[in-house]
């Protein structure tokens, strides 16, 4: 079974209990589409029990953008040679936005780390794919944390970049694929429709799945195979 769910932001609980009722199996395959960490105080807990499971695919959101942007550059030891290369201006800004944007707890649980995992969660980070193309119970998928921007169905998904993901907000009211489901996290449901609060939101081709995990205390998860949700909160 292929399962989708986003925009954990932190809460360690609800991810523990969304993997218990969809009984996540070895067999089974889990897309998480960003936005794990900030806000809640467990981000780095996710990630650690994320790199543990060879069923888990992650998507890169704006969150771990800015987390990995900062992070990557603290880990590396200061010195005169390359302090201006290191700490520049450009890092100063996205920390400042990083930490604004509810960075502070994940900061936090980083350094706590010993270097070897602090190390392991940079490397995993790293390894956080832009989209993904899924096939499943008939139907075919792609999958984004945002969406995509500037979007034309002429245009090659590889040739996105990350700002244009990551950071995207789709037009819900715009059916982008003709043949495909759009499935992305980034845009809380309520703020697509007050209808959908705390719920998925399925319209114009679009699934859209953050449900409020750190605002509304409700985590989402869909089922491709048959197109079943699942809430916890």
């Amino acid at each position: 079974m292929i399962y989708v769910m986003s925009d954990l932001h932190g809460r360690y609980d609800l991810y523990i209990k969304m993997l218990e009722k969809i009984n996540l199996g070895k067999e089974d395959t889990l897309y998480i589409l960003g936005d794990v960490v900030d806000r809640g105080a467990d981000g780095v807990k996710i990630l650690l029990d994320m790199m543990k499971r060879d069923n888990i695919v992650p998507l890169i959101g704006n969150h771990e953008h800015m987390a990995f942007s900062v992070l990557k550059k603290f880990c590396v030891e200061i010195t005169e040679d390359n302090y201006d290369k290191q700490i520049d201006e450009k890092t100063y800004d996205m920390y400042g936005m990083w930490i604004y944007n509810g960075g502070e707890d994940t900061l936090k649980g980083f350094m706590r780390l010993d270097k070897d995992n602090r190390e392991s969660v940079l490397n995993y980070l790293g390894e956080f794919g832009l989209f993904e193309e899924v096939e499943a119970g008939g139907n075919r998928f792609v999958l984004a944390h945002g969406g995509f921007e500037n979007f034309s169905e002429d245009r090659d998904l590889d040739s996105y970049s990350l700002e244009e993901t990551a950071w995207a907000r789709c037009d819900y009211n715009k059916r982008y694929f003709k043949d495909k489901y759009l499935i992305t996290g980034h845009t809380p449901t309520a703020l697509i429709d007050k209808k959908s609060t705390g719920k998925i939101y399925k319209k114009n081709g679009h699934i859209a799945i953050d449900c409020g995990a750190f605002f509304l205390n409700k985590l989402g998860c869909i089922r491709l195979d048959d197109m079943e949700e699942f809430y916890v909160e």
